[in-house]
């Protein structure tokens, strides 16, 4: 009688059951191990005992009022930048899929303007707007009467200027991971909408792009993070973010290494937030799939209580 094997759908290691199913280890991977712990305990004893780092220091800027200034303003870039990126994304992503050709082809070139020049060339040059538009000009474009008008120095302030550059070039991205999740839909998905008498933007919001988030919310969640890194480059503008404002502090106070300490522990701390949020979306939006869906931290802690109690 042969022994216990896991179905071919179950993680190596595990029985469908939960019968633990044992392999045999290759000493290769012993070595790699201490390797690793190797390296990790020298990297902790250098972040401990290099006294370079002032880790005293660190402690105490981390929560001064210039810090946290910034760090609100980081947070306002972030979320205004994803928001008017996400909205501009879906609008180029339906206009890219139209069937009409000046839409399409519109909607291609922003794409490929945006994706095609640095983003910090873009923030730069919202920055200085107004030397080639001395004064902004609202109205029927080429024949009707201006509505509005107001000085670019007034309008693109350093923080309107971020905001466009930041939002701007993530519409362009947004617009191809939106792109991609449509186009993942099956095509019969919208024309069972349209035999019930369903029109195009209906079909689109209430059918398509639902079924669509399950391809477009994880790297949306990777853009968010990355959005949150991005702005660290508008410090060019001179915005009160948070790297511009730990700059301004170790110029007076000459303590490089622990003011950059500082911006990159609430980078780390912004970014795992936002990755927690992103793990539960993505949950949200994969109920009803194929795929079982893996336990959350908490369940996992759950099971392990269990677990010790039952061999108690």
């Amino acid at each position: 009688m042969s022994g216990i094997t896991a179905p071919a759908d179950t993680p190596r290691g595990e029985a469908r059951d939960g019968v633990r199913v044992a392999h045999r280890q290759h000493w290769g991977w012993w070595i790699l191990v201490a390797f690793v712990v190797l390296c990790t305990a020298a990297l902790v004893k250098m972040l401990l005992t290099n006294d370079n780092l002032q880790w005293h220091v660190v402690g105490e800027y981390l929560f001064t009022r210039r810090i946290l200034q910034g760090l609100l303003t980081t947070l306002a870039l972030t979320v205004l930048a994803m928001v008017l990126g996400t909205l501009l994304g879906v609008l180029t992503a339906v206009m890219r899929l139209s069937p009409i050709r000046v839409l399409s082809s519109v909607a291609w070139a922003y794409t490929w303007f945006f994706r095609g020049t640095p983003l910090l060339v873009q923030i730069i040059f919202w920055y200085n707007l107004a030397a080639l538009f001395p004064t902004i000009d609202i109205g029927i474009p080429l024949t009707g009467p201006v509505l509005f008008s107001a000085d670019a120095n007034t309008v693109i302030t350093p923080f309107v200027a971020a905001m466009l550059g930041l939002a701007l070039n993530e519409g362009a991205y947004m617009s191809e991971i939106v792109r991609g999740g449509i186009l993942s839909v099956d095509q019969g998905q919208s024309e069972a909408g349209a035999a019930l008498g369903m029109r195009g933007g209906r079909i689109m919001r209430r059918i398509v792009l639902p079924q669509a988030m399950r391809v477009i919310v994880p790297p949306t969640g990777n853009q968010a993070i990355g959005m949150l890194k991005s702005t660290a480059l508008v410090s060019v503008t001179s915005t009160a973010e948070l790297l511009y404002t730990t700059q301004q502090v170790y110029n007076q106070t000459f303590q490089t290494i622990p003011l950059l300490i500082v911006a990159s522990l609430w980078y780390l701390v912004v970014t795992s937030v936002l990755s927690v949020i992103q793990y539960y979306i993505e949950r949200r939006y994969a109920r009803g799939g194929r795929r079982e869906l893996p336990p959350t931290p908490w369940q996992r802690f759950q099971r392990g209580v269990a677990n010790v109690r039952g061999r108690m």
